[in-house]
Formats: structure tokens, C-alpha cells, sequence
């Protein structure tokens, strides 16, 4: 993420959609999700300019609205909070939101940390989860890199994980984090105790965890929702 030396948009003379004054107050809002970090360091991780921060927390100005959904986002609160000091009711009532990683799912490079970022907020209805099982505060979504799961998962596509269900409870599909490397794959138990790896994919040969390295086998969640475009 690149960040600029100024900020045109934010010139004090602009009219902005938002009022300065709105409900509460947003420098005392935005201090409080800089949690004492300094002004530099936080607008470098917003992806905007010093000076347009500092712009902020003296009240001079007030972000766009697509500078305020920047920080929003980057910073993995509610917009509407940040600007009005309220929260969406239709996010309260109706949606919950799951965030959408930059980590991949891959045979490949990967990584599954706090250092991941958070890409966008995916909207499900609380109804649809609630039927499920799913409680939002245990999901995470990332998306599939590969063609080892073909015919189930595609490169590209999108899955939801419930990392509640970190353990193999019964043969599905499961994202883990073997040998440094994350991997959506089938999970089967077998007779010896040993775990078998599958790919959708039959060019894939399947992989045997013995049962003395399963303590190597990191389960990361079991997959409970896959999307993508058709």
C-alpha cells in the first residue's frame, strides 16, 4: 500500500458530505483506533498521507467518504462508526461480517498470522449462519490459489473457514498449515491412526501424515461455505 506526501482531496475549503461536527467526535474517534500509535506509522498503515492524518486529529479537516472507508477498512471497523459514532443497524440486525484475507490457500507460499491483512468485509445474513452453527466471531475467509482442488474448489475462488473446527472431527474438506504452506484439502482418518491429505484433482497424488508427525498438522479451520465466479 503507497501513501502520498499530501492530500488534495482533503483541502479544508472542500465541501465535504460528511459534516465536521457529525455525532460525537471523529478525532476522538480516530484516536482511539490509533491505540497511541503515531501519526506516521498509522497513515502509512491506512495507506494515506501523514499530513492528511494529522489534518484529522487536529479537526481542520475531514476525510472523503472513500478516504473514510480507507481507514475504516484498513483499520477493521464499522464506517459508520468511525464517521457518526453509531453502528450500521442493518450490519447489528441482519448481516454479520467476515473478513476476507490476503493470505491464499495454496501448494505454494503461505502464511496464516496475525501479519495478514484484511481485504474487505464479506456480508452474510445472521440467519443463514445461525442455521448453520456458525457464530461470526470464529470465521475468516481466504481464497483458493491452484488447481488442486478442481471440480470442488477452483483457482481463485473464495471459502469461509470455521476455525472453532480446528481439529479433525470427520472426514471433509479443512484449510491446514503444513510445512509452512497452507492447503485446502480433504481430511480422512485412517485405521492406523495416520491422516490422509486428498486433492479434488486426481493428477495430485494424496499425502499420508503418520500418525508420530500429526502433532505437524496444523488444522486451521474446516470449510463451511465456497464462492465463486462462474
Amino acid at each position: 500500500m503507497t501513501y502520498i506526501e499530501s492530500d488534495e482531496s482533503d483541502d479544508p475549503t472542500a465541501k465535504h458530505p460528511i459534516p465536521l461536527g457529525g455525532i460525537g467526535c471523529f478525532k476522538d474517534r480516530l484516536k482511539e483506533i490509533m491505540s497511541g500509535a503515531g501519526a506516521r506509522g498509522f497513515a502509512r498503515a491506512s495507506g494515506l498521507s501523514e499530513g492528511a492524518i494529522r489534518s484529522y486529529l487536529s479537526g481542520e479537516t475531514f476525510p472523503t467518504l472513500d478516504r473514510l472507508a480507507q481507514i475504516a477498512q484498513a483499520n477493521n471497523v464499522d464506517p459508520m462508526w468511525l464517521a457518526f459514532g453509531v453502528t450500521s443497524i442493518i450490519e447489528d440486525d441482519i448481516y454479520a461480517y467476515v473478513p476476507l484475507y490476503d493470505a491464499r490457500c495454496s501448494a505454494g507460499d503461505g502464511a496464516w498470522n496475525d501479519r495478514c491483512k484484511v481485504l474487505v468485509q464479506l456480508g452474510f445474513t445472521r440467519y443463514s449462519l445461525r442455521k448453520k452453527g456458525l457464530s461470526p466471531s470464529d470465521l475468516a475467509c481466504l481464497r483458493v490459489d491452484g488447481d488442486s482442488m478442481t471440480g470442488l474448489l477452483e483457482d481463485g475462488d473464495t471459502v469461509m473457514i470455521d476455525q472453532s473446527r480446528n481439529t479433525l472431527e470427520g472426514e471433509g474438506v479443512y484449510v491446514v498449515l503444513l510445512d509452512d504452506h497452507l492447503y485446502a484439502k480433504r481430511l480422512q482418518r485412517q485405521f492406523d491412526g495416520s491422516v490422509l491429505i486428498i486433492s479434488h484433482n486426481k493428477e495430485y497424488q494424496p499425502m499420508t501424515v503418520p500418525k508420530d508427525r500429526l502433532a505437524e498438522l496444523q488444522i486451521v479451520g474446516r470449510v463451511v461455505w465456497a464462492g465463486g465466479w462462474v
